[in-house]
């Protein structure tokens, strides 16, 4: 049943994603700069060590930091971060361009057909990939040219209803007793999906895998009573859980971070299941300069170690983490292969 219902909703998007060009949501928000003083444009000094290369690249204009999703969520407000303090510490100009919509194959395909300049870059975290492995576009990470990794998010959370589920064995109980009757939002062509499928199969049990829309749709279902679980990033559901009205059931990581200490791993459990983390990186078009490459890597490995930077990160509930332009290829290599091993097994 599931293969039928991911298969109509795949076709569904894939008509919207031809038109992702020209069609979708894209929205152009200028990004905020605390500190407007006079630096000079210019790259900034990177560390010692630094796997990047020197680079006497510069911004030449207003630089595009395309997000395939609205304007609030995770993916939005850490490019927002970026973009604040790549103003302050090198006096180029930089915008968020939100644009959602077709799995993130909206935002992506601008990208893709942008200057590769190094003015144009997508922002985000496994969406080109998933988009490609869900059948949503024929093009995965290797259709871009990798930039760094600037930040973290752990693996989205499992959330409940804390009426009817205090804990993950609660939950288990109860979808082994009504096998594929307990609902599990997710979104068309989505990490989500994905994890709820493996989380299906480590669990051992059959859910009913619901397409609600957004992030925002998902809450709205979750409190609605519509839902039974819902996967999620913490920044979205920290309210919630604080106020009694979500239950947190466990995070699919191999450890617990930082951000979420309290929460604890579906591994600790007995559910043997670790998922890929969000990791935001830098997509760029194929055949943009090294030197270009070499200019936001330095960057971001500085501005990661930055104190006043990383509170910046932390405070929209995500953790800094560097990864260089080589390593963040190598990185995308492995998500890729994790989630289309996934996929392929619901194939089988």
């Amino acid at each position: 049943m599931k293969k039928r219902w991911l298969a109509g909703m795949m076709a569904a998007a894939m008509a919207l994603s031809m038109t992702a060009c020209g069609g979708g949501t894209s929205n152009t928000t200028a990004a905020a700069a605390a500190d407007t003083t006079a630096a000079q444009t210019g790259a900034p000094a990177a560390a010692a060590d630094t796997e990047a290369q020197a680079s006497d690249w510069t911004p030449s204009t207003t630089v595009s930091i395309v997000v395939p999703a609205g304007a609030g969520g995770n993916t939005d407000l850490s490019a927002r971060v970026f973009a604040e303090f790549a103003k302050k510490m090198t006096g180029a100009d930089f915008i968020v361009v939100n644009a959602n919509g077709a799995a993130g194959s909206v935002a992506a395909n601008q990208v893709l057909s942008a200057a590769p300049d190094g003015h144009t870059f997508l922002y985000g975290h496994n969406l080109v990939n998933v988009a490609n492995i869900s059948g949503v576009t024929d093009y995965n990470y290797t259709a871009f040219k990798l930039g760094p990794t600037f930040a973290l998010d752990p693996a989205q959370q499992m959330y409940a209803n804390p009426d009817k589920y205090k804990t993950l064995d609660d939950f288990i109980k109860a979808a082994k007793a009504a096998p594929g009757q307990l609902k599990a939002c997710t979104e068309v062509g989505a990490y989500t999906y994905y994890e709820l499928l493996a989380f299906e199969k480590a669990a051992g049990i059959d859910l009913d895998l619901v397409d609600v829309g957004s992030n925002s749709d998902k809450v709205a279902a979750m409190l609605s009573g519509q839902v039974d679980l819902m996967p999620g990033a913490y920044i979205n559901c920290k309210d919630y859980l604080e106020a009694g009205q979500f239950v947190c059931l466990g995070a699919p990581t191999e450890e617990r971070y930082d951000l979420i200490k309290d929460i604890p791993t579906l591994k600790e459990q007995g559910v043997d299941l670790v998922y890929p983390n969000c990791e935001f990186s830098f997509y760029f078009p194929k055949e943009t300069p090294d030197s270009v490459i070499a200019w936001y890597d330095n960057l971001v490995k500085e501005m990661t170690s930055d104190p006043e930077a990383q509170e910046a990160i932390k405070k929209v509930e995500m953790e800094p983490y560097y990864l260089s332009a080589a390593d963040s290829e190598k990185n995308d290599e492995r998500i890729y292969t994790e989630i289309k091993e996934i996929a392929d097994d619901l194939a089988k």
